[in-house]
């Protein structure tokens, strides 16, 4: 199910990829929790109107891939992986003189992304308009067999922790939780550990690689997916061993919260509740724990083509989703309750990205780099305080 994908016609894999969900006629009278697959295999919790909403998104999905089945009738077959209409982060036509033909494919390119890329074609769009292609292009055809050949059976702090956090990746997923599973994303985590050994294994690219495996079908593409994620679409330091580039996007989640929800941040500031408690999660698993797996996907498509700025689109909508329950609240727990319940519910993706893009209003990747370029300073220097005080007590515990 979850492994090497044949080759079919796509509009009737896309078909049987995207089942209508039915409740029992019980289910449906108690209006009980009941428990179902989503297209990726993870069971999820819900009444009879999140099936509903499921089966909604589910219909927009199939009429969505109907879009991009006659663009490509009409466009030519991967006309949306030409290079002279990729965009920037700020959605920006990356190249000054272009014909209005290129002009044009850009800006619905943007928009049919917007609105998701149907599942049959996630893995060759993401794999083109991410870089991930042109990256894997650079090196020697087996370059990943070369690499997990060459690790296999090496023992590192990173492949200890790897190794502990397997069975804990989606546990009870039909695929990922079994041992092909563990192995392949074993093999993907260890081979990447080795190849950035600043980054070398972070809590949190379990489950970022995990998905991508179940998205890519094969491990190879899922591997250069983290290699540009982790090397060119996110910020650098995210996952180094102090987590400075976590703790810099936090401080600027904060400011942009402020900035984009006043009223929400005064209220949180005034109770003492800070954003981190929910937030550091989000960018470290980049959603992947937190919404339901599609509308993760749906987040991630943006991602891969317009950069690391929809992950702050993402959070803000969140809180703004539920500004006048949070209003109320007084109690920190209160807080967290909310907003994780809510991540959870939020079965719809364009209930998301509406507010995400519609309400948040605009944010450039330029005006988020000159937060991170006013954040790093403060965050250096708190690390490096944290550092002086870790090794203050480990020499005041061996004079003792």
């Amino acid at each position: 199910m979850f492994g090497i994908q044949s080759k079919r016609d796509l509009t009737t894999e896309l078909q049987s990829q995207i089942p209508i969900l039915r409740p029992s006629i019980h289910a449906r009278r108690a209006n009980i929790v009941v428990k179902f697959q989503d297209l990726y295999g993870f069971t999820v919790e819900g009444n009879v109107d999140d099936v509903n909403v499921l089966n909604e998104v589910r219909e927009k999905v199939r009429n969505q891939g109907r879009v991009w089945w006659a663009l490509e009738a009409s466009k030519g077959a991967n006309w949306y992986l030409q290079p002279d209409i990729l965009l920037t982060g700020d959605g920006i036509v990356s190249k000054t003189s272009l014909k209005i033909s290129a002009l044009s494919n850009a800006i619905t390119l943007k928009r049919l992304i917007r609105k998701g890329i149907p599942p049959v074609l996630r893995p060759k769009v993401w794999f083109s308009l991410s870089g991930a292609a042109k990256k894997k292009s650079t090196v020697p055809e087996s370059y990943y067999g070369d690499l997990t050949k060459a690790v296999d059976g090496m023992v590192t702090p990173a492949t200890r922790q790897i190794d502990h956090d397997l069975p804990r990746t989606f546990p009870g997923h039909p695929w990922l939780d079994t041992p092909e599973g563990h192995a392949a994303l074993r093999r993907v985590l260890v081979g990447y550990s080795f190849r950035d050994s600043d980054v070398g294994y972070c809590q949190g690219l379990n489950y970022v690689a995990a998905l991508l495996l179940l998205v890519m079908k094969t491990e190879e593409d899922a591997f250069w997916m983290l290699a540009v994620l982790l090397e060119n679409v996110l910020v650098r330091d995210c996952y180094t061993t102090n987590l400075s580039g976590c703790h810099v996007e936090q401080r600027v989640f904060k400011d942009l919260l402020s900035q984009k929800c006043p009223r929400i941040a005064t209220h949180l500031d005034d109770m003492g509740f800070d954003v981190s408690l929910v937030a550091t999660e989000w960018f470290l698993c980049l959603f992947s724990k937190s919404l339901p797996s599609e509308t993760t996907l749906r987040v991630w498509d943006v991602l891969f083509y317009e950069g690391a700025k929809v992950l702050f689109h993402a959070a803000l909508a969140i809180f703004k989703m539920k500004e006048n329950e949070l209003l109320m609240t007084h109690q920190v727990g209160d807080v967290i309750n909310i907003i994780q319940t809510t991540s959870h519910q939020l079965f719809d993706p364009d209930e998301l990205l509406t507010v995400a893009f519609e309400k948040i209003g605009s944010m450039t990747t330029n005006t988020i780099s000159k937060q991170r370029k006013k954040q790093e300073p403060a965050v250096m220097a708190e690390l490096d305080q944290r550092l002086r005080r870790l090794n203050s007590l480990k020499e005041s515990g061996k004079s003792t």
